[in-house]
């Protein structure tokens, strides 16, 4: 029991930055522009955090507020990165799976590219501290987490604007015809799944790594689409998604302090979270949940 008990902490830092993309994921598709790009999303965020907080650290800023100003750079950096996808998606009517498949691969390149520029390595310098946690073991991004979540139920459901932009996802045409600016919309949803995916990323950096790697990531972000999708596009869907998918990573890195479970090799555990991902999305597949108008390009005034 004891060692279930402290595999919590373990678990909330692995969610943390999941539930945080997946969130961001939901709220775009949810106006109906899917976001394939969170993994891109998520690397451009943690390559961007990783890099500020080490240079801040070289310069001798606070550690707290190199922690807050980084994770603010890494949100910002992968927001603008998510306008090229809402270009491409919304203005230029273009596939949007191949759009974000598009800044998937460029971020493979560019973070490199980036990391090489500022240290002369293809992956950024470690930095010393990451956050710290509490007094409970807790990281902030825990909070961070929960912050996200109740601030996207209350936009969705409790604001005339949540009412508008579900509107965009279920039947633009509808909504453009009652004054509601579908591009807009769109336009602001996809910024803030980018916003949020940079902001996951830098949670990822700064908990789990003291550096940014070409696989520090790790599919995280496609983790997060499969839990928009298993969640059923609801925050409580998506969280309760997200808890289990990274539960099954956290349990991934435990699994060997389990003595029955030291027989099995390491590959085993490690492909065990990718696997319950796809199992979960194989047996919720038979009925569509999505948003009606997900991922089809509108021009105003079509009906």
């Amino acid at each position: 029991m004891s060692l279930i008990l402290g595999m919590i902490p373990m678990i909330l830092m692995m969610v943390a930055p999941i539930l945080i993309c997946a969130i961001g994921g939901m709220i775009s598709e949810r106006s109906g522009v899917t976001n394939i790009a969170l993994e891109g999303l998520l690397c451009f965020g943690g390559c961007s955090a990783a890099i500020a907080h080490k240079l801040f650290e070289l310069a001798g800023v606070s550690h707290s507020l190199s922690i807050v100003v980084s994770l603010c750079i890494g949100s910002v950096i992968a927001g603008l990165i998510s306008l090229i996808h809402a270009y491409t998606a919304i203005d230029l009517g273009a596939d949007q799976t191949i759009s974000g498949t598009g800044i998937n691969l460029l971020a493979n390149g560019a973070t490199i590219f980036a990391s090489q520029i500022f240290f002369k390595a293809d992956r950024t310098k470690e930095f010393q501290m990451g956050m710290q946690t509490d007094r409970l073991g807790i990281y902030p991004t825990a909070y961070i987490a929960i912050v996200v979540v109740l601030l996207a139920w209350f936009v969705l459901y409790k604001l005339p604007y949540g009412m508008h932009l579900r509107a965009c996802g279920e039947h633009p045409a509808a909504a453009e015809s009652v004054g509601i600016n579908v591009r807009r919309i769109r336009y602001q949803a996809v910024l803030v799944s980018g916003i949020l995916g940079g902001l996951a990323g830098g949670c990822c950096v700064l908990t789990q790594t003291i550096q940014y790697t070409s696989n520090t990531i790790n599919g995280k972000g496609f983790i997060a689409l499969a839990a928009v999708s298993f969640g059923r596009w609801t925050p409580l869907g998506v969280t309760l998604a997200s808890l289990l998918f990274g539960a099954a990573q956290a349990f991934s890195v435990i699994a060997t302090n389990f003595g029955a479970l030291r027989v099995l090799p390491s590959d085993f555990f490690n492909i065990l979270p990718y696997v319950i991902t796809l199992v979960a999305l194989i047996f919720t597949s038979g009925k569509n949940y999505a948003p009606l108008d997900v991922g089809k390009p509108y021009t105003k005034g079509a009906s």
